[in-house]
């Protein structure tokens, strides 16, 4: 399968991102007759149950992703599509894009996106699926309306979306799906196409294996270098997000079942965190820590910040530190800026040996457990034969109703999902 068109565009001339959705497109039929939940799916996932056991032939991938700028000129004009609709001044945002400006106005995660679409067009073809690949961004070109527009002029319009991000929350899960509906309307394809979504993997073992090696290897390097356990501490970081998105992260009808302050968001971080402990019988102390906070100081945010408890370490009488940025699939900004600069300057300020592991980029564990996804969904697997590394797993192919509220926004038309 050669490699395919993943949505040309004119990198000489900015375009915005598409307006917000207003509606939703029709519903497919679901497949035993029974009344249809979930708009724009393909009928074996229109009746909304939480995991689809009917097989899909599915005929091409939608990789979602974040999106960055790709020069200095692209730097402001990104930051304004992140932040539309808060009314933040340039000036503002200029705070904020220093950070890029550092990286001579580039993001990685473009190229690591490219670099991913490729992996994953090798493993499918490997494995004798042709399901093309086409790459959309919510705040930078190609949009998803142009791996939309793509996929539909090759004649793919069964299509099923993977995100770039493994945990449930607004801006990791449900504001994809609202990507999503934003695009078909933007493109007038409702009724065109048929769109699902592959399950939140943060458990799955291809995401895990690869924070589980690089954690592996980071004591054992400290080990050698005359380190006690006692005198390491674990850092798994994750971006914080507000309070209020973090209590609404997951299915309410869920809420009772344990999740606590910070919702799935949180739940679900400590669960893989201890999973990967108890996978290689790490017995040096670790925490949960945030990192890349923004917004309003008025607003409520996870926490503690990383830098602070970094800072905290040497009383408590560690003398170094392994950062796994377990909320992070590759090297973007937050991980170069937000741990390799700043959290750096504060472990070596406090005197304190710090090793950041691997994000998983292109591992082939996670490369090859990303198309075992796909495959979950061509076959239409059941709930209990899908691989997880946690209790909370297998999570749903279909969002639940409700799931990963914005509170500021509301509940906006979005694909997916069961109902709001």
């Amino acid at each position: 399968m050669a490699a395919q068109n993943i949505g040309a565009v004119d990198a000489t001339a900015f375009r915005p991102k598409p307006p917000r959705a207003t509606g939703v497109p029709p519903c497919a039929s679901a497949p035993d007759g029974s009344p249809c939940v979930v708009p724009g799916a393909t009928a074996a996932a229109a009746s909304g149950a939480p995991h689809v056991t009917e097989p899909t032939a599915y005929d091409g991938v939608l990789l979602l992703g974040f999106g960055g700028p790709e020069g200095q000129d692209d730097v402001i004009p990104f930051l304004r599509n992140v932040t539309a609709g808060r009314g933040i001044p340039d000036e503002r945002l200029e705070e904020v894009a220093h950070h890029y400006r550092h990286f001579g106005g580039v993001s990685p995660i473009n190229d690591h996106n490219r670099e991913l679409r490729a992996a994953l067009d090798a493993e499918l073809r490997a494995r004798g699926l042709d399901l093309p690949v086409y790459w959309g961004n919510r705040n930078w070109m190609p949009y998803v309306t142009d791996a939309l527009e793509s996929a539909v002029a090759d004649g793919r319009t069964r299509l099923l979306a993977l995100a770039t991000s493994a945990y449930s929350s607004y801006s990791s899960c449900r504001q994809y799906r609202e990507d999503l509906a934003d695009a078909v309307e933007a493109t007038a394809l409702g009724g065109r196409v048929e769109i699902d979504k592959v399950r939140q993997f943060f458990d799955h073992p291809g995401f895990v294996a690869p924070f589980a090696e690089g954690l592996r290897d980071a004591l054992a390097g400290l080990r050698a270098d005359g380190f006690a356990d006692d005198e390491i501490e674990i850092l798994f970081s994750t971006h914080s997000i507000p309070y209020s998105d973090a209590d609404r992260s997951g299915p309410p009808d869920s809420s009772g079942a344990g999740f606590g302050p910070g919702g799935a968001y949180v739940a679900q971080h400590v669960a893989v965190a201890e999973a990967i402990l108890e996978k290689l019988g790490a017995t040096s102390p670790w925490q949960l820590v945030f990192q890349s906070r923004s917004g309003p100081p008025q607003v409520p945010w996870l926490e503690p910040d990383i830098n602070d408890v970094i800072a905290e370490l040497p009383a408590e009488g560690r003398r170094a530190v392994v950062i796994v940025p377990l909320g992070f699939v590759s090297d973007h900004m937050e991980v170069l800026w937000d741990l390799d600069t700043e959290a750096m300057e504060t472990a070596a300020e406090h005197g304190i040996t710090a090793v950041r592991t691997p994000t998983p980029g292109i591992h082939p564990a996670y490369v090859a457990g990303l198309v075992d996804l796909i495959v979950e969904r061509l076959r239409g697997t059941d709930a209990a034969d899908r691989p997880h590394e946690t209790e909370l797993g297998p999570w749903y192919d279909v969002c639940r109703p409700g799931c990963c509220e914005n509170k500021r926004l509301g509940f906006q038309p979005a694909l997916a999902g069961a109902g709001a």
